[in-house]
């Protein structure tokens, strides 16, 4: 089966402070695969779209291994939860808040997003 390409024209924007910050057309998101974005302060974001069409954006820094990959985790579920397993050393981060679910005392930041 293909899919036809998606035709619309909405954004993906991240909340930075108190204003909107316009990353990338929606429509590079697939769903199950992260997209590294670059933010005006030099930090990375991993973005994320399920297969409802729920967006995520945290960190892409690995706290663990020290290097920007978690946009190329592999994404999944655990209670119900959304989370991206690391491609370094595969700990488990929650997609909608950052916290590490292998180990408690570790959380990245996550943003507010929408389409928009």
């Amino acid at each position: 089966m293909t899919l036809a390409p998606e035709t619309t024209d909405l954004k993906i924007q991240l909340l930075l402070g108190d204003s909107w910050f316009t990353v990338c057309d929606l429509n590079v998101l697939l769903p199950g695969r992260g997209v590294a974005a670059l933010l005006p302060d030099g930090r990375q974001v991993a973005l994320f779209r399920d297969r409802a069409g729920k967006l995520y954006a945290i960190d892409n820094r690995d706290p663990f291994g020290g290097a920007a990959v978690l946009s190329r985790g592999l994404t999944g579920t655990h209670q119900g939860r959304p989370f991206v397993a690391s491609p370094l050393l595969k700990q488990r981060f929650d997609l909608e808040t950052g916290q590490c679910l292998d180990d408690e005392s570790v959380r990245i930041a996550a943003y507010e997003v929408r389409a928009s």
